[in-house]
């Protein structure tokens, strides 16, 4: 910046800056001041059949964040105040008074949900995020939804983990579909197979690779069969791992159309709002990093804007506007 622009700024008042520019980012957001250059029937792709058809994938997921708690702020502030006590009075006289201890977290992590809109290809792509509770989540959902005008797409399927608040709010949207993650499904099924055939053994690889793909290719009738015939070879702690992962399965079952999905086309895994998670908080995890939650939101923010198709030099563009 110094070289670039002139600007000479301190470490401290460059994170102020950047953690004000995310924040003002999500007030935009909110007031619907980011406006999309796309929708949802910009969204093409071919079907297996050869059509052309209109495609746009929603999905969201919860990420944790390391935050600052008040106890920490409490201990940092008794040892900055503790190593003035050790220097000279006139030298101590001359340092500012410290500022008011602002509210820190009650918890070390905290959870920010992230929800994503996209297409076949991921050319567009709509991210936005939330450190509120899972009704704002659903809020969020709808307001994007109708952000890409979400009805415009001839095919609207949804992906998540499992989470019941997550395929709730999703059930919310106009979907076809809301698709739990194929390798959620798989986590479930090998651990079920490791408790009850073994850690590592082959009988326990060539079940779990029998039962998913007939779960992948066959529908969920067959593959819930498959499961009821395992769990009655089962006894004690092993049958009840067997109804644990029944249970799951039962509960989810408009969930697998993994065959029709097939049929369509469309993707059965989570992986472009897994990734996001991912990248939306590179900057925010690591050593001895922490964070207050607004601020963590914040800088998750930015890296949303630069995620979101053509919002990134729009934003910008009309910030420089405003200022001239």
């Amino acid at each position: 910046m110094k070289e670039t622009a002139q600007v000479a700024m301190g470490e401290e008042l460059f994170r102020q800056v950047v953690e004000g520019e995310g924040k003002a980012v999500l007030a935009a957001s909110g007031d619907d001041q980011l406006e999309l250059d796309w929708s949802a029937a910009q969204c093409k792709t071919k079907s297996p059949d050869g059509r052309e058809v209109t495609r746009v994938y929603s999905s969201g997921d919860g990420v944790i964040v390391p935050t600052t708690t008040i106890q920490e702020k409490q201990k940092r502030r008794a040892t900055t105040l503790a190593k003035r006590e050790k220097m000279p009075p006139e030298k101590r006289r001359e340092l500012a008074r410290l500022p008011a201890i602002k509210s820190g977290s009650d918890l070390s992590y905290k959870q920010i949900y992230l929800t994503a809109f996209y297409d076949q290809g991921m050319e567009h792509r709509l991210i936005g995020l939330t450190r509120k509770d899972h009704r704002e989540l659903g809020k969020l959902l709808k307001r994007d939804a109708a952000r890409i005008r979400l009805r415009g797409a001839e095919e609207r399927p949804g992906l998540v983990d499992g989470a019941v608040c997550l395929r709730n709010h999703l059930d919310g949207l106009p979907l076809d579909n809301v698709i739990l993650d194929f390798r959620h499904l798989g986590l479930h099924v090998n651990e079920a197979s490791r408790k009850t055939l073994g850690d590592g053994t082959e009988a326990g690889k060539q079940w779990s690779d029998r039962v998913l793909h007939t779960a992948r290719h066959e529908g969920y009738e067959p593959f819930f069969d498959e499961l009821v015939e395992w769990r009655g070879k089962q006894r004690g702690g092993k049958r009840k791992t067997a109804d644990g992962l029944l249970n799951y399965v039962a509960k989810r079952q408009e969930m697998m159309p993994y065959d029709v999905c097939d049929k369509k086309g469309w993707d059965v895994g989570s992986g472009p709002i897994e990734s996001m998670c991912g990248v939306t908080t590179d900057r925010i995890k690591g050593r001895r990093r922490r964070w207050d939650i607004e601020n963590a939101e914040a800088m998750m923010a930015l890296e949303a804007l630069w995620q979101s198709t053509g919002l990134w030099d729009k934003y910008w563009a009309k910030a420089f506007c405003s200022l001239n």
